[in-house]
């Protein structure tokens, strides 16, 4: 148990105390679907979004093969559906659980004695064949029932696996305890939720209950959220000390953690045998050569083949790619002691790099893909080598997979010389200070963070975990043994401490003008550009 926890440690804990930055896994696009796993297949991965189009969702990304305009979203299945395009977050939303209900105020952080999350419990869970359709009992239902009838919107997963299991969360959790959860899909875009929360905030609306929050926004938002210490300070204790000190801010805990995150390497097991490469690619150099390989045998029967696909697309997604090939090269990140250092000849040289690979080892459209569009060519089978999110382990594995068994995981290449990174990214769960139904809400998110629904979430969906002894267990390991083969990859962070409430702008300024030299454009030209907005960005 100790070689595990030093394993799975190094996923999450060993650099999680500076983990003021970073949120793979944003929200999605899709149908949103009431009912017993009717939603489409995928989830979040990553953090981020920002296309027009794209079904994504891994905590922050999934979905099914097929695209969906972004903030698209139909409701159905349940006995009664709400829609709402609130604050330009354009997506459909369910209420699940019957007739709407009337709302009652409630303080946050009223219960100091409310029942633990979940304790060891969890285990027995685990022996009754996880599916989707068993989601774990709500071990605070007799707590939460003192709100029964109550009404809570919650901003959560948009579409696939995500989406999948928090519907099957979210019923069970009605029939439980009598309070009503009205679920609206996050947006597509990481960007565009992070704006339409801020919108809220700046309105003091109680139109928001819970919400899903990125795990680089405590810091911006923590003025407008709810105070959880009170009700949630014995829970938080279960999950790695650096994730809560992250959503603590001034004292305040402002978000409890729902899942973690990071960038990694897909790549075809078959395909390396088939072409007669012994191991994945460690440095960049070998992932061209391998891609070119692969791409020129495997075109003659797929003209669609691709050595490479990732997160090309302008939006927060590509901040993380970027992030990978800058820190994985230079060994620094977009900030370091508060200077910007894009204006670096190796940061040129490795952008200028990745440009070259578009139209060649990657499709020309990858300068559109975000988690979902990458996804559906590497599960399809028409791409040789993937970056993604932990959530793509569990679709491409399941049953109608074209590539099932047929892939692994390893550390992103690196630069000769550097050692491999991968972007941190993960998910909180938070309250509005503006709801007027904090305790309900509290118990929700009490039960969608318990050591319970982890486990269950990290079987089905691969969503990993941020409670060590479920990180730890047999069956989470059994079930995504990626959590081994990447545990000795450095975590790097993007800057939102550096940022604080601009961090969004900066985010912004990055993933701008990255697309734009994927685009065509010389990155010597453009990085000085974004180095010089940075530098008025940056405390």
């Amino acid at each position: 148990m100790v070689h595990r926890r030093e394993i799975v440690g190094l996923l999450l804990a060993l650099l999680l105390p500076i983990l003021a930055a970073c949120g793979g896994n944003g929200g999605n696009t899709g149908n949103t679907t009431t009912g017993s796993a009717a939603a489409s297949a995928g989830t979040t991965g990553g953090t981020t979004g920002g296309a027009a189009t794209a079904t994504t969702d891994a905590g922050t990304t999934g979905g099914t093969a097929t695209t969906a305009t972004a903030g698209a979203g139909t409701t159905g299945g349940a006995a009664t559906t709400a829609t709402a395009n609130t604050a330009g977050a354009g997506t459909a939303a369910t209420t699940t659980g019957g007739t709407d209900a009337t709302t009652t105020a409630g303080g946050a952080g009223t219960d100091e004695t409310a029942t633990a999350a979940g304790g060891a419990d969890y285990s027995a869970w685990v022996g009754q064949q996880p599916s989707v359709d068993n989601a774990p009992e709500v071990f605070n239902a007799d707590q939460a029932k003192q709100y029964s009838g109550v009404q809570i919107t919650y901003y959560g997963e948009a579409s696939g696996i995500g989406l999948e299991l928090s519907t099957a969360l979210e019923q069970k959790f009605t029939e439980a305890t009598g309070i009503q959860i009205r679920h609206v899909p996050t947006p597509q875009s990481a960007t565009e939720y992070y704006s339409t929360l801020q919108r809220f905030f700046q309105g003091q609306a109680a139109d928001v209950d819970a919400m899903m929050i990125d795990v680089i926004w405590p810091g911006a938002f923590a003025q407008h959220l709810a105070d959880l210490g009170p009700a949630l300070g014995q829970d938080a204790q279960q999950h790695y000390p650096g994730i809560v000190e992250n959503n603590t801010v001034d004292g305040k805990l402002v978000g409890i953690p729902f899942f973690g995150d990071f960038g990694m390497l897909y790549y075809r097991t078959d395909l390396l045998q088939k072409y007669g490469f012994n191991a994945p690619p460690q440095t960049w150099d070998e992932l061209e050569q391998q891609a070119r390989t692969i791409m020129d045998g495997e075109k003659a029967n797929d003209p669609q083949f691709s050595g490479f696909v990732f997160q090309g697309n302008a939006y927060e997604g590509l901040t993380c790619d970027a992030l990978e090939w800058i820190a994985s090269t230079t060994g620094h990140g977009f900030i370091e002691n508060g200077q910007p250092m894009m204006n670096d000849p190796q940061v040129i040289e490795i952008l200028n790099r990745v440009k070259g690979w578009v139209g060649t080892i990657a499709p020309r459209g990858v300068t559109t893909y975000q988690e979902e569009e990458a996804r559906n060519a590497f599960q399809g089978g028409h791409a040789a080598f993937m970056r993604n999110w932990p959530y793509a382990y569990a679709l491409g594995n399941a049953e109608d997979s074209p590539v099932r068994g047929k892939f692994d995981v390893a550390p992103l290449p690196s630069a000769n010389g550097q050692e491999p990174v991968g972007t941190v990214g993960g998910w909180q769960l938070a309250v509005s200070t503006y709801s007027k139904n904090q305790d309900a809400a509290i118990e929700f998110i009490r039960y969608m963070a318990s050591p319970e629904v982890q486990a269950y979430r990290a079987i089905i969906g691969s969503f990993v975990p941020t409670i060590p002894t479920v990180a730890e267990s047999a069956a989470v390991v059994e079930t995504n043994p990626y959590l081994e083969s990447v545990g000795n990859v450095q975590r790097v962070t993007r800057p939102s401490r550096e940022l604080g409430d601009r961090y969004n702008e900066g985010s912004t300024v990055v993933f701008q003008g990255v697309n734009q030299i994927l685009n065509g454009q010389d990155a010597a030209a453009v990085v000085a550009q974004m180095d010089q907005r940075l530098q008025r960005l940056a405390r």
